[in-house]
């Protein structure tokens, strides 16, 4: 088979596809990009087993025929090649030719016979959603995931759609985000997809109000349609952790505080903490001040803000890396803190509505 194409458009699309490409693998066919041409069309696939990335391109061609190429070996090349238009070339012995101007390249391809199959993705139920919000529900959550296997059903975050209105949220045992949207859809919908699918479909969301994904779910696989893009990704299997038992419903102190100054003191904080040297943020709140103190083997800080603090006196203390993680998906200026006591949650809600509700749980302080 024979083709033209822009290197930009071939450039584009193999960097995205290549995600889904494992670097090593037992079947080796896995670790190339499958290229399917028909109707001067090019269709570019890479598949893990679990994640597959597709999408297409125009090309100058009137062809039919499909092959592997080595998915590194070939984006290399691509990215390389200086010209305006590529030429690409295989021959029944899968001999490949990569034209550019006065360039050329030859490789060797595989038979497309050796490629997975790829499961189909256009049976189940659909629904549709704003590319913007969906990027934004990913952003503010996928911290909260959780990154070892103890259980895996906590590396991916629970879809959780009824009535209208959207829950998406991660849990990793020590934390827990919650982002919550209304939808268009009548349908009820509870499912987890993997934090690698979810980070790969992030980068592909558009910040475009008009721009739209198209989400279709069957019983074991997810596809994300989004532009000329499809993602698909297994779906995990097993009992999520019932988030909405973990949120407290009362607070016996509320702290409204500036954002902004909370996350640069906290990151003040983390000057002193590493893998050696490691201690919870101390945090003492009350009448109008946040008392904030770090001590480790590296030194000590200690600091104050102001903050409007109604309701009981509280002294908590928390990891410091996932109070700030949980402060820098709030994108607030402000925020409300809303706290039972040092041993309970920290819950985190922003000053108006239920866009997100964050809760960090605390380390308990040596001197307790």
């Amino acid at each position: 088979m024979k083709f033209v194409c822009k290197q930009t458009e071939l450039n584009e699309a193999l960097a995205n596809v290549s995600r889904a490409v494992p670097q090593k693998s037992p079947i080796s066919a896995l670790e190339g990009v499958k290229l399917h041409l028909e109707n001067g069309t090019l269709e570019l696939t890479g598949y893990d087993l679990e994640l597959g990335i597709l999408t297409k391109i125009e090309v100058q061609s009137d062809d039919v025929g499909e092959c592997i190429l080595n998915s590194k070996l070939f984006s290399d090349i691509v990215r390389k090649m200086p010209f305006e238009t590529i030429e690409i070339e295989i021959d029944g012995n899968l001999s490949t030719t990569i034209k550019g101007e006065n360039a050329e390249y030859k490789i060797l391809a595989m038979s497309a016979d050796e490629y997975p199959s790829i499961p189909d993705f256009d049976t189940g139920d659909d629904f549709t959603l704003p590319q913007p919000m969906l990027r934004n529900m990913i952003e503010q959550t996928i911290f909260a995931v959780a990154v070892v296997d103890n259980k895996p059903i906590l590396m991916g975050e629970l879809f959780d759609i009824m009535d209208k209105n959207f829950n998406l949220v991660a849990i990793d045992g020590f934390r827990l985000a919650v982002r919550s949207e209304t939808v268009e859809t009548d349908n009820h919908y509870n499912f987890v997809v993997k934090a690698k699918a979810l980070s790969e479909v992030s980068k592909l969301l558009k910040d475009d109000g008009d721009d739209t994904v198209t989400i279709h779910v069957s019983k074991k696989h997810i596809t994300f349609e989004i532009g000329k893009y499809t993602v698909l990704s297994r779906l995990l299997e097993g009992e999520f952790h019932n988030y909405k038992a973990s949120i407290p419903a009362n607070h016996s102190t509320e702290i409204i505080v500036n954002t902004r100054n909370l996350i640069a003191s906290l990151e003040r904080c983390m000057l002193l903490i590493n893998e050696k040297a490691k201690a919870p943020v101390k945090c003492i709140m009350g009448n109008g001040i946040i008392k904030i103190s770090c001590s480790t083997a590296l030194g000590k800080l200690d600091e104050e803000l102001k903050a409007d603090i109604s309701g009981s006196q509280v002294t908590i203390g928390f990891n410091c890396r996932y109070l700030l993680d949980a402060l820098k998906a709030t994108e607030s200026d402000q925020v409300r803190f809303l706290l039972n006591g040092g041993l309970s949650p920290m819950k985190i809600v922003p000053m108006e509505g239920n866009a997100y509700t964050f809760l960090v749980l605390p380390m308990r302080l040596k001197d307790e």
